[in-house]
């Protein structure tokens, strides 16, 4: 090959994956059925450099056509590979939402189970961390409110754990039509980091100061992961910097107040709070009669 042609290909090359580069709006490439009725497993291509990434994302839909109002639950991070982390699947959330007409949308983000990509854990960088986490939610969202069955104007993000974290570092985005953040013990825990927990606060206090959306916050007492000074010195550098944020400090729960969120005993105490935040938002709290919220049930009880 002359070097003409080699330049010729190479410019090509570069081209082709400028292009790629600045694609942004996923698409849907694959879709499957999940073993249990009711539940839908997609893929969503975003391009991108290098063949872009693809995030594996579960669909809740209630009966009907919609458009219906949009939740984004998000995961936490377990122990271990994030390659060898299981799908999630927060079904008691989940009912609560399809209880009430709300299409439920749970990505895994790039490098957890099957989505693809490497997870990007920032090193000590807290606030980096939780931003290019957010970055993937937005991809999946970028998608999901060009569906005629989602209410793009009404959609709340939510999250645990790390997904807590995600959803406030999403918070910075203000995202056209999220009208609320919850946050159930979100953050990293990262002793092996100097001064972790003051990293966590003063990341927390970036997130605070770009974010224009209200979030409500839940955190225990007897948290494994993030004790009282912890978590309380996050909610005071994020609301002291412009953030607007309800805590709810339950105090000691179970053994582990980590776990709250997914325990069928946290459901006393982050229901009746997310009711009412629902209300402040303008978003749907009522059940209705004709959405199909048995159905997830079943699909709690098989588990």
């Amino acid at each position: 090959m002359t070097f003409a042609a080699v330049r010729t290909y190479v410019v090509l090359l570069l081209a082709w994956l400028l292009m790629a580069g600045c694609a942004s709006a996923p698409e849907v490439f694959e879709r499957s059925q999940n073993v249990t009725a009711g539940e839908s497993v997609i893929k969503i291509h975003k391009p991108g450099f290098l063949g872009g990434q693809t995030f594996e994302t579960t669909l809740f839909l209630p009966d009907g056509i919609g458009p219906f109002p949009v939740v984004v639950i998000n995961h936490g991070k377990a122990l271990g590979n994030t390659r060898f982390q299981e799908r999630y699947r927060p079904l008691l959330a989940t009912s609560f939402f399809l209880q009430r007409g709300y299409a439920v949308v749970v990505p895994m983000r790039g490098g957890f189970s099957k989505s693809t990509g490497s997870y990007i854990d920032g090193g000590c960088n807290i606030e980096s961390n939780g931003l290019v986490q957010a970055e993937d939610v937005k991809a999946v969202l970028d998608y999901i409110v060009q569906q005629p069955w989602a209410d793009s104007e009404r959609m709340l993000m939510m999250g645990s754990s790390h997904g807590g974290w995600t959803s406030l570092a999403f918070g910075t985005l203000n995202y056209s039509g999220v009208r609320g953040l919850v946050n159930f013990a979100g953050g990293l825990r990262q002793p092996n980091c100097s001064a972790w927990e003051h990293g966590l606060a003063r990341a927390a206090a970036s997130y605070g100061q770009k974010t224009k959306i209200p979030s409500l916050w839940f955190y225990g007492d007897n948290d494994s992961y993030f004790s009282p000074y912890t978590y309380k010195g996050m909610y005071s550098r994020y609301t002291a910097a412009g953030g607007q944020a309800k805590l709810v400090a339950f105090g000691i729960f179970e053994r582990d107040a980590h776990n709250m969120f997914e325990s069928y005993a946290g459901q006393s105490i982050w229901e009746p709070e997310m009711i009412r935040f629902l209300e402040s938002l303008g978003l749907p709290t009522a059940k209705c009669c004709c959405c199909n919220y048995a159905l997830s049930m079943r699909n709690i009880h098989s588990k």
